[in-house]
């Protein structure tokens, strides 16, 4: 993609993808934090910081055989490769989110209320002030019909990604995603802070801000942009 087009007004793309210890931000939290940092100075596609962080439970907290099961992540793992959570928070805040950043994740409702939660708890949430977020998945369900998943977005569009229910796996198949979407039609900058839900099932978890939400179909028959 290039970088220049369709994102000119950012310094920087921050595409990630999280795997947690189940599906409620308010009492799971984050075991594994994978982002890549694109730049694009002179018009070409930079990848300026990458990130595949293992992060330890909190003292109290368990991963279930499920999870384990889903990503391959074990208590093993954790324990003995992972880093204190305040270090990833300071990590992840340091290194990924800043000014004119534009933060983009597949199911980005999901993946940003763990992040919000996680990076509050250590006093970071801060840096997540002003950033412009996207959902690829919103894209994506504007663009072929259900289902939804990755796994079906990368066999739709023939990339060579994977969704390995790993983060840093998924953050490259997802920017991989972003280009080919960018390719077919050139409309990306207009879901910039607008994510789709199902009618039927509404928001998941706690509304963010900024974001405007608008009821999607799984099939679209308009752009949800379009929709008023």
């Amino acid at each position: 993609m290039n970088a220049s087009a369709p994102f000119s007004s950012f310094s920087s793309i921050v595409v990630f993808d999280v795997e947690t210890t189940g599906l409620d931000s308010r009492f799971d939290t984050i075991i594994e934090f994978g982002g890549i940092k694109v730049t694009g100075e002179s018009g070409n596609p930079t990848v300026s910081e990458e990130a595949d962080l293992l992060i330890r439970l909190p003292e109290g907290k368990t991963l279930g055989s499920n999870i384990t099961q889903l990503t391959g992540i074990t208590p093993a793992m954790l324990s003995e490769h992972g880093v204190a959570p305040q270090l990833a928070a300071e990590t992840i805040a340091g290194r990924f989110l800043g000014p004119h950043t534009l933060l983009v994740a597949y199911n980005a409702q999901f993946d940003l209320c763990f992040l919000y939660r996680f990076l509050k708890r250590y006093g970071r949430e801060g840096s997540l002030r002003g950033i412009k977020m996207l959902d690829a998945l919103t894209v994506y369900k504007d663009r072929r019909p259900y289902p939804h998943k990755l796994c079906n977005a990368i066999e739709s569009y023939r990339l060579s990604g994977q969704n390995s229910h790993r983060a840093l796996d998924d953050a490259k198949a997802t920017w991989e995603l972003l280009g080919a979407m960018h390719e077919e039609c050139a409309d990306l900058e207009r879901y910039v802070n607008l994510f789709g839900h199902h009618p039927r099932y509404g928001i998941s978890g706690p509304r963010i801000s900024s974001i405007t939400y608008r009821a999607q179909e799984y099939s679209a028959g308009k752009k949800l942009y379009l929709l008023h």
